[in-house]
């Protein structure tokens, strides 16, 4: 049975854990070659021993995406066993932090990792997608980006900033026949999540906000990433995809 990602060079960021290790799991249930970059080391080295078990052609890179040589480096090194096809800007931190009291080093952090780091791995991946005329980006996004959340002014911005990078990345690159979309989840359970929400918080949460009444899955955010990387979608580039479990739809009733 044929497999929709067989013999595709998958480059995936911040894939150690949650939703882009359920991500990286898909793509090799695909068939697909993949390059995960993570900046934990430990964390690293258990998914590629994980991803393993799916594909034998998974290789695993320290990298910070906010440090660009780091970037450029280790891109280099993907490219050199094979080219990429596909590329998954999933790297990306949140804090909490009421936005009186964010200090300029952590509104840089945030931004340096969520937006600028995305900049300089989609650069770096792309400047040789447009040398062979084909590839496909799709960036991870966020509700947030879309509609703003109380105390996550630098995330916010942030995510913000992500959908229209990837506006102005589709918009340029098109011509040389690469795709570029977002993905925008609202509240997913994942595995760090699940260690800072405790369960009166979700139920609340879900409570107040989601019409569909329950947090999403990692498990469900993946697919689309597939989806948009795919010849499923190829008529489609520049677009923010949200899945929130209806969250941006509206109030919910009393």
């Amino acid at each position: 049975m044929s497999k929709r990602f067989e013999n595709q060079h998958v480059l995936i960021t911040g894939a150690a854990r949650g939703i882009g290790f359920e991500i990286a799991m898909q793509f090799a249930r695909e068939g697909a070659l993949l390059t995960i970059f993570d900046n934990n080391l430990e964390n690293l080295t258990k998914a590629v021993e994980k991803l393993k078990v799916e594909s034998e052609n998974v290789w695993g890179d320290q990298v910070d995406v906010s440090n660009r040589k780091m970037v450029f480096d280790a891109v280099e090194r993907a490219e050199s066993r094979l080219p990429v096809d596909v590329l998954i800007n999933n790297a990306g931190i949140a804090v909490e932090q009421p936005f009186l009291e964010i200090e300029e080093e952590d509104w840089k952090r945030i931004l340096d990792i969520n937006i600028t780091g995305m900049f300089h791995v989609s650069q770096a991946v792309c400047r040789n997608m447009v040398a062979r005329k084909k590839g496909v980006v799709v960036n991870m996004g966020s509700k947030n980006g879309l509609d703003g959340e109380a105390g996550y002014a630098h995330y916010n911005t942030s995510k913000g900033g992500v959908i229209m990078l990837t506006k102005t990345m589709a918009l340029e690159l098109a011509s040389s026949g690469i795709r570029v979309n977002a993905v925008c989840p609202g509240y997913i359970q994942t595995p760090m999540s699940m260690e800072i929400d405790p369960p009166e918080f979700t139920e609340k949460f879900v409570e107040r906000y989601i019409p569909l009444n329950r947090p999403g899955k990692v498990s469900e955010i993946a697919p689309i990433f597939l989806f948009l990387a795919s010849e499923d979608s190829s008529f489609m580039t520049g677009q923010s995809v949200v899945l929130d479990g209806g969250q941006l739809t509206g109030q919910k009733p009393f």
